[in-house]
């Protein structure tokens, strides 16, 4: 009789397997993977670690006595810091095993805080914005340092954000219907810029024939009125933006009005590039929610025409498979951007993707591919936003598997793109920046998984509230929560020190939304990482971060706001500092300035113009020292005296008492106890020897 099938249990299933709810055998890659032709992105997630949670003690949703935070360093009003247990005087009850698990559990997690807004457009909307936006950092940030710091400390633009929903500067231009002008001797400087501003963001053309394609276009005496037309104008109008907006403007009009006009026909390659292009103009041009709007109608277009699957792809032929493959992960590139700016769920997912994130070349090694990258490092960041601000829970654990990730990118990506960044000559500017957008976004990843313990230890370090006293505790903390802080604060550096370095090299365009977004980031981590006591170190890269958003500001109004924002956090920040080092410094003199009298020490009133009759006889001055002293004085002035703890031997320059009798020393005795007091220490060591100065010894 055979025997019956024992059925294998695998105690993890890869993240595509758990996604797809099929059964996975646990091998890497799995078969379902191998199957599929994604061995590349057959990836296993470690296994969280549940927490137990004592039956007694509420819910942290239930009970406002509970925080992430230290009781001392709670926030009074701080809805953004949520809630964390904290061991009660009844544990004692629970065994030694829970109450271990409890206590590593409290120093290994932190709250993710509940950053989620409504905030309000320029046209007095309210518009959502999610966990993970910088908008929402800037709320916490807002919320500890007027709470705890300056009351006061941001300027009346700043202290109600809107989304700044820019007025469309289409409504300008006529509606008409009228084919613009394409000036044909412009075509190729703003293709070239075309080709910058989205390098490392989308990739949806053959870079080296996109010049001629489009002058060819151009030089048509009767352009036929389809997508493919709107695709070409919407080109010449993202490159116009920094250039000429008025005639962008009319470019992205005549193209939008072109693609709206054709979407009731046959969907095609260029139907996703057209609302690909107007979703990335409209970001540039600061206009967030008709952009996230736009993309939509892209994403759909995507899944209609089966973009998503690489094995439908490879039917259109070898140069057609590599651009619509191109087409999904640039789609995937601008669709992780928005839903992480924004804090939304992305429109897209890598649910039933076939298409592959990597190109390996001939020796099994991986190409250089700046596309690849970004999508690689924005799908790390997705999941960062689905564990760590979905859950609103993050522990120790958790972050080492994303950061298991992180490094895993890092040694294969970085290295080369700080080359790019660092060797490139000037002809390779396209190279460069799209190198800086990569880096961009894997700094902002970093910071991202790190913020949760950053908010942490600021509201550990900072007083409980504005009129609290005390200094802030130092940055030697070497514990785990401290060191990701710390990470935090050097992701948010070393973006700001990349992008200033481009800038003064003249690299980059004046509209560049993911840089902008990421390096206002940045700015809040560096203005709180001051303000924490951090290192005023930090002070040289908050002004590197604000002269960057100052160069974006000249044609970014989200820039504009957030330089204003970033400033304000820096005066607070520097006034925090002053004042705190001011308050310390008065409380070293005044202990320190009893030793010798240096400021006047203040008597009451009443006993300054006490009249004589009632403090009865008082010796002259001369009789000051004399005998006549009465006793309960003398002992008054040695117990208000500055050195009553010291040895009076140390600081006797004339006749000293003997300790034992009190009767004065003589100066042979006097000398001989400074020495016994003093030992081997010789205060004046260059004058030994007869007044001989050997130098020897100190060259």
């Amino acid at each position: 009789m055979p025997s019956p099938i024992t059925r294998i249990r695998v105690a993890n299933a890869c993240d595509i397997c758990k996604q797809r709810k099929v059964k996975c055998d646990g091998n890497l890659p799995c078969s379902y993977c191998r199957s599929r032709q994604r061995s590349s992105t057959c990836h296993f997630s470690p296994t969280t670690r549940r927490r137990v949670r004592k039956p007694h003690l509420p819910s942290p949703e239930s009970s406002g006595a509970q925080s992430s935070v230290p009781s001392s360093a709670r926030p009074e009003v701080s809805p953004e810091v949520s809630a964390a247990p904290v061991p009660s005087a009844g544990s004692s009850r629970a065994s030694d095993d829970f109450t271990q698990r409890s206590y590593v559990s409290a120093e290994e997690e932190a709250d993710v805080p509940r950053e989620a807004r409504l905030l309000c457009d320029a046209g007095g909307k309210l518009i959502f914005v999610g966990d993970c936006a910088p908008l929402s950092l800037f709320q916490t940030v807002r919320q500890i340092v007027t709470s705890r710091v300056d009351p006061n400390a941001f300027t009346p633009q700043t202290s109600r954000v809107s989304m700044l929903e820019n007025t469309s500067s289409d409504l300008l231009v006529s509606t008409n219907g009228k084919e613009p002008h394409v000036d044909p001797s412009s075509i190729e400087r703003l293709v070239s810029i075309f080709l910058s501003v989205t390098s490392g963001l989308i990739d949806l053309f053959e870079n080296g024939r996109l010049k001629h394609d489009v002058s060819e276009w151009a030089t048509e005496t009767e352009a036929a009125k389809d997508t493919a037309s709107a695709v070409n104008y919407l080109i010449l109008a993202i490159g116009s933006q920094s250039v000429d907006e008025v005639s962008a403007a009319e470019y992205f009009q005549y193209a939008k009005t072109l693609a709206l006009s054709c979407l009731g026909g046959d969907l095609g390659i260029e139907t996703v590039q057209a609302f690909a292009l107007v979703t990335l103009y409209m970001l540039r041009a600061c206009q967030i929610n008709g952009s996230f709007l736009f993309f939509g109608i892209a994403a759909r277009a995507a899944y209609s025409i089966g973009l998503h699957r690489t094995e439908v792809n490879s039917r259109f032929g070898s140069e057609a498979h590599i651009r619509r493959d191109r087409l999904w992960k640039s789609l995937r590139v601008l669709d992780l951007f928005l839903s992480i700016s924004m804090g939304r769920p992305p429109s897209m997912s890598d649910i039933d993707c076939t298409v592959p994130y990597r190109n390996l070349d001939g020796n099994g090694q991986e190409e250089f591919d700046l596309l690849n990258a970004s999508v690689q490092v924005l799908s790390i960041t997705e999941e960062i936003v689905l564990q760590v601000y979905s859950r609103r829970k993050i522990s120790l654990q958790l972050t080492e598997g994303i950061s298991r990730q992180l490094r895993d990118w890092s040694s294969r990506w970085l290295s080369r793109l700080k080359r790019t960044l660092t060797e490139s000559p000037r002809e390779d500017e396209i190279e460069v920046v799209g190198a800086c957008q990569v880096m961009s976004c894997y700094y902002y990843a970093v910071m991202l998984v790190t913020r949760p313990f950053l908010m942490y230890e600021i509201c550990k370090r900072l007083p409980e509230s504005t009129t609290a006293a005390g200094a802030p505790s130092s940055g030697s903390d070497n514990s785990g929560r401290a060191r990701l802080a710390n990470a935090c604060i050097d992701a948010a550096g070393l973006m700001a020190e990349s992008v200033v370095d481009l800038v003064n090299r003249r690299h980059l365009d004046g509209r560049m939304p993911l840089i902008v977004s990421w390096l206002f980031a940045s700015s809040l981590v560096l203005g709180v990482g001051l303000l924490g006591g951090f290192g005023r170190i930090l002070e040289k890269y908050a002004h590197m971060s604000i002269s960057g958003l100052e160069y974006f500001a000249r044609n970014d109004a989200h820039a504009m706001q957030y330089s204003l924002i970033a400033k304000s956090l820096l005066s607070s920040a520097l006034k925090y500092l002053q004042r705190r080092d001011i308050d310390e410094r008065l409380r070293i003199t005044e202990s320190s300035s009893q030793l010798f009298g240096l400021i006047p020490k203040e008597h009451p009133l009443g006993e300054d113009f006490m009249p004589a009759s009632m403090n009865g006889p008082r010796t002259s001055t001369s009789n000051s020292q004399g005998t006549d002293m009465p006793q309960n004085s003398l002992t008054h002035e040695l117990l208000t005296s500055p050195f009553h703890d010291i040895d009076p031997a140390l600081l006797s320059l004339g006749c000293a008492l003997d300790p034992a009798s009190g009767t004065p020393l003589s100066g042979r005795d006097q000398h001989d106890q400074s020495d016994h007091v003093f030992g081997a220490l010789n205060l004046f060591p260059l004058l030994d020897g007869n007044g001989h100065i050997d130098l020897a010894h100190y060259l």
